[in-house]
């Protein structure tokens, strides 16, 4: 199984920045975080140093949003979204992006369940509890 550290998620992100940017070839996975780095401009500046992407906290306290668990966030939904995992998100999916019209919009609720519910189980010592995933998306249509 694969299990990235911090530093390679950070590095990745990092490289297809600069893949992008230089109009070089990228990877399938590559391609996908570049459509959401291109979405999130206000991340440009820290995926292009990588240097300091390395060594840079984000604190929950210090409310700053961490780009690199905004972007792996992103592609785990997109995942979840291209096998149907868990059963149903596919359809809850595309009906939020047809009542907001805006699949990046739909991804962001998407999101914050998600996040709940990675929060949820670490709180509670429990495995994440994908029914009340897929419920918290629903509530959000």
């Amino acid at each position: 199984m694969f299990n990235p550290s911090s530093d390679d998620v950070r590095r990745f992100f990092c490289d297809a920045y600069r893949k992008q940017q230089a109009r070089a070839p990228l990877t399938p996975i590559e391609t996908m975080a570049a459509d959401w780095i291109r979405h999130h401009p206000e991340y440009h500046d820290v995926l292009a140093d990588v240097d300091t992407a390395l060594t840079r906290d984000y604190q929950v306290e210090g409310a700053q949003a961490n780009p690199f668990l905004h972007l792996s966030m992103h592609l785990s939904i997109d995942e979840q979204i291209s096998i149907d995992q868990p059963p149903g998100i596919r359809a809850l999916a595309t009906q939020l992006t047809l009542k907001l019209d805006d699949a990046h919009a739909a991804q962001h609720e998407i999101m914050e369940c998600l996040g709940e519910m990675i929060w949820n189980a670490q709180r509670t010592g429990t495995p994440p509890d994908a029914a009340a995933y897929l419920e918290a998306i629903q509530r959000r249509l």
